[in-house]
């Protein structure tokens, strides 16, 4: 059993915070969280770990969410879990030992997140887990085994959900209920305006984890499904580039009924979640953002990190057949997202970090 942290101790020598993020998701984390950093004037530097590295999975989203140039850039890229950690590791450990950071800050579930974690606390260093708590319970989830064992060696823990301070306490972890930075971001830039060039009616769609893209029968299945739904109502697919490399002969267009996109900026998609009819998806972010613009959702997998979505009625999860595929889009289309008790905070979870921070660990 995890013996559970002391989250107040005594401060730390240096107060600047480093964050280190990799891939997409946690560029979106991110920008709220540097934000409050500035308001709380907390010094803070930000490290990139190259593990989403082209433009449209990276660049294009620190310009849309106005993020600054990272003061590292490490370029690892894609490769093996093992290698790619590896190669972390050993980079994110030089970039400590040269800044002595008083806490590192790391986001989600990738494995920039569980490198960032092990480096520091091998080195002495504090750590935050921002999306502490989050579980799948589906350990075939290279994104579960990672927040898994960030959960088990970070020193602070900030949950997004209540239910996720309940699971880490099951774990003999205490977790600090924050709400959920993604939906601080959604607020934000909801409000400067979204749009998107497709017509209406049309079901969006994102495919990108290893249990449905590693697996070529699985991925099949849920490709025909796609195209069967595609025959009653468009469907728009944001190619994710590991997606559409491993499959080049199955993904194709059939005209306007199947559109194959480029990957669009974070605010372009949260326009097309708010606009579409349906979603059909297996990322965990897009369940969310699907839930908090009252978009139906179907969940191409065998569990969910966020069992919320489904308590309230806007998630359903499916396997990888057509026909199932095609039947749960009818159904979930046909229905509308109540209101409801949001689980995800009050829109100001980066606030309630960087205040916690503050106060608790660098002493301003």
């Amino acid at each position: 059993m995890h013996r559970r942290e002391d989250v107040t101790g005594e401060g730390v020598d240096n107060p600047q915070v480093l964050h280190i993020v990799g891939a997409r998701p946690q560029f979106i984390k991110l920008s709220p969280v540097t934000e409050a950093f500035k308001r709380f004037h907390i010094p803070y530097k930000v490290i990139h770990t190259g593990q989403h590295y082209d433009y449209t999975m990276s660049d294009m989203h620190f310009d849309a969410l106005k993020l600054d140039a990272p003061d590292y850039h490490l370029g690892i890229g894609s490769m093996s879990h093992a290698r790619q950690t590896a190669r972390m590791l050993e980079a994110i450990e030089e970039v400590l030992l040269a800044e002595k950071p008083g806490l590192v800050l790391v986001y989600g579930d990738t494995n920039s997140t569980l490198a960032g974690a092990l480096s520091a606390v091998k080195l002495g260093i504090r750590v935050g887990h921002v999306e502490a708590g989050v579980r799948s319970f589906d350990r075939r989830m290279p994104e579960e085994i990672n927040r898994v064992v960030t959960d088990h060696v970070s020193t602070y823990h900030f949950c997004p959900t209540i239910n996720a301070v309940n699971l880490l306490d099951r774990e003999g972890i205490l977790g600090i209920f924050t709400g959920d930075v993604m939906y601080d971001a959604l607020m934000r830039f909801s409000r400067t305006g979204l749009s998107h060039p497709h017509p209406q009616p049309f079901v969006l769609t994102t495919v990108h984890r290893a249990e449905n893209t590693d697996c070529r029968e699985r991925f099949m299945g849920i490709w025909r499904g796609i195209e069967l739904v595609s025959q009653t109502v468009p469907v728009i697919f944001p190619a994710h580039p590991r997606t559409k490399n491993l499959y080049p002969d199955i993904i194709r267009p059939l005209g306007d009924r199947l559109q194959i996109i480029e990957p669009v900026s974070y605010l372009t998609m949260l326009a097309m979640i708010r606009d579409a009819s349906c979603i059909i998806t297996d990322s965990g972010g897009v369940q969310k953002e699907a839930y908090l613009l009252k978009t139906p959702c179907v969940t191409v997998r065998d569990t969910t990190e966020w069992p919320e979505t489904l308590a309230a009625g806007a998630n359903m999860l499916v396997q990888p057949d057509p026909q199932k595929i095609q039947h749960a889009v009818k159904e979930m289309s046909s229905k509308s997202v109540s209101e409801s008790d949001n689980p995800f905070g009050d829109g100001d979870a980066s606030s309630h970090i960087a205040a916690f921070i503050r106060e608790n660990v660098i002493h301003l």
